[in-house]
């Protein structure tokens, strides 16, 4: 073929191999001997690779950020997913708060106008009210964890760095159902996935959730949202943990609706604050154990944190994960997401004295529900999974007439009506009304025809009230996958203290209503195969069981195989031979964080104590 502008012709022949490595001795002498040919050169492979194309970023705050930069282990994976080339590309998020500075230089090139509105003051700017001493810094910093830009030499970078992020200022002012409503289903064919991490006081005695408008609108998004996919609602679990709270008394976390995401510290124990119940879905981190390393993130002047601490800062973390998984798999239903979930949340180091097996095997507790979020599994799961069938929903009315429940009752219901229908639980609900001196003493739980007990509600020592509960809805995902067909087991039982039990022996309260709901669907979801169940592809171990050589695309680090090299080391060949391909990571030089080679000026970030020095690609 003649070359473009060139004033050269590349000529292939069928008598020489494909990509032939040395030069065919015949053709090159018959070409030399031609007087016509004024230069020639066979064309031989030559090993090229990407410069800059590192999978981790070169932020100058990327060093201190411990939960995705492999400087704990298990962080939450994300530098894998990365190397997939997932980054949020195509992503719309939107965080429900009190402002976003849109303007801030680790924001503003991700920043989405449609993804945002000011519900406070009635106009589409959400930037936050200054001044007052600056509180509004909330939503801004849970923005930068899940969007803040790679790459670009500012503060640090989020989790879906290509995603595209807005804002929604709805906390800084009266907060009346009807905002709620509006806040939830703003643009819902634009945005994808909205994050939140408020809700009713977590003061250990208030039960209390969506009024009319919201219930309605988050039912809207599921079903209509994103092209009917639904839209996807990231809730925090609640921060009540100090006051012994439970987020099954929380009407927004324990909706069906939303994902709801409990807090890690990095060495596995859970923080004072962290408020446990039966509806949370996964876990992330909020804070090292050590209170002075956080999160990093964008905060208010454009400046930026790594302060930012709290349940509210595992939400976000998880709501850029999950847009990971969007872009892997743009046709995921909010069910499936939530499937995916479980499957890419792992027990770990997380500690807790409630970890127990489900039916189908599967460790839960509490506090964490399945555990950390995984995001390379995520994404790996979500390019494989095969949409789930239509939900189901049975609900069976179990109380005939009202019980007394003195200091304990038990009920029993089998639910045959519902086994026609529903193969694979996913949530269960518990629509309880009963009456009680004193509602905080009464801890409820319900026990599956597979053996699983799931707590739907702990003592709660500050709540006092004689209310008892209304209609409310417990939730919990311990069942998820189960068969429903056997009998269901409700348990009611007063664990207040000795005083409080006399008094419930007087007046004991009574059970007026007990409705279960199952949800789920007619496939048996235990049949589908993990797609993360391939091996770790390892091709060749030395003799301390190290991985010499890894399968394609992989690089031998330590003893395993990852698709990607950790800060402080580099990829290249093992060796220089070019019939060797295998993929080895070696180490930077010590001054650099990340770096494109051995020596010293191969820099292309430093720790955070030092400086990079753009000329000379030093530290």
């Amino acid at each position: 073929q003649v070359m473009e502008g060139e004033p050269y012709y590349h000529l292939g022949h069928r008598g020489t191999r494909q990509r032939a490595l040395s030069r065919h001795w015949g053709w090159h002498m018959r070409l030399m001997r031609d007087p016509e040919v004024l230069w020639f050169e066979q064309q031989t492979l030559k090993r090229r690779t990407k410069r800059g194309a590192s999978v981790v970023p070169t932020d100058p705050w990327f060093s201190k950020q411990w939960y995705m930069n492999n400087d704990i282990s298990p962080d939450l994976n994300i530098l894998t997913a990365w190397s997939r080339g997932y980054t949020g590309r195509g992503v719309v998020l939107t965080i429900l708060d009190d402002g976003l500075e849109k303007d801030h230089p680790d924001l503003a090139a991700n920043y989405d106008p449609q993804a945002s509105y000011d519900f406070n003051g009635n106009d589409p700017d959400p930037q936050p009210r200054y001044g007052d001493g600056d509180k509004n810094w909330h939503g801004t910093r849970c923005a930068g964890e899940v969007a803040a830009v790679a790459n670009n030499g500012i503060c640090g970078a989020g989790v879906a760095y290509n995603a595209k992020i807005g804002g929604v200022r709805m906390l800084d002012g009266p907060i009346m159902d009807v905002v709620e409503a509006q806040a939830l289903s703003l643009h819902s064919q634009h945005i994808h996935i909205y994050s939140a991490s408020w809700g009713p006081e977590d003061d250990g005695r208030t039960v209390d959730g969506p009024g009319e408008l919201a219930a309605a609108a988050f039912h809207r998004g599921v079903s209509q949202g994103r092209g009917g996919l639904g839209s996807i609602f990231i809730w925090a679990s609640g921060n009540g943990g100090i006051h012994y709270d439970n987020c099954n008394c929380d009407g927004y976390g324990n909706s069906i609706y939303t994902v709801s995401v409990g807090s890690v510290l990095g060495d596995g124990q859970r923080p004072r604050y962290s408020e446990g119940c039966a509806a949370i879905l996964t876990t992330t981190y909020s804070s090292r154990a050590s209170s002075d390393v956080q999160i990093v993130t964008t905060d208010l002047h454009h400046r930026c944190t790594d302060k930012h601490t709290g349940t509210s800062a595992s939400a976000p973390l998880a709501a850029g994960m999950v847009a990971l998984a969007l872009e892997a798999n743009p046709a995921l239903t909010w069910r499936d997401l939530q499937h995916l979930i479980i499957r890419a949340s792992k027990p770990a180091h997380l500690k807790a004295e409630d970890w127990a097996k489900n039916g189908v095997g599967r460790r839960v507790s509490h506090y964490y529900g399945y555990g950390l979020l995984d995001a390379g599994l995520l994404v790996q799961e979500a390019v494989a999974w095969a949409g789930t069938r239509p939900q189901q929903k049975c609900s069976v009315k179990v109380l005939q007439a009202p019980r007394d429940i003195g200091s304990k009752l038990t009920i029993s219901t089998d639910v045959f009506s519902c086994s026609r229908s529903i193969r694979s639980l996913e949530h269960v609900q518990v629509q309880l009304s009963l009456s009680y001196s004193r509602r905080g003493d009464l801890v409820v739980a319900l026990s599956s025809p597979a053996g699983t007990t799931s707590t739907l509600v702990t003592v709660r020592p500050y709540d006092t009230s004689q209310e008892g509960y209304k209609d409310w809805a417990f939730m919990s995902t311990h069942f998820w996958d189960e068969n429903p067909e056997g009998t269901w087991t409700l348990h009611l039982e007063n664990r207040g203290d000795a005083h409080n039990t006399a008094l419930s022996l007087l007046s004991p309260g009574q059970l007026t209503s007990f409705i279960l709901h199952l949800h789920g669907t007619d496939e048996d979801m235990t049949s589908r195969r993990s797609a993360a169940s391939a091996t770790d592809g390892c091709l060749q171990w030395d003799k301390e069981g190290a991985c010499e050589e890894c399968g394609s695309s992989l690089y031998a680090h330590q003893r395993s195989c990852l698709p990607y090299c950790p800060p402080r080391y580099y990829g290249r060949t093992r060796s220089a031979t070019a019939a060797d391909t295998a993929r080895v990571c070696a180490r930077c030089h010590p001054s650099c964080y990340t770096c494109q080679g051995a020596s010293a000026n191969n820099c292309t970030s430093c720790p955070s104590t030092r400086t990079f020095k753009e000329l000379t690609h030093t530290c």
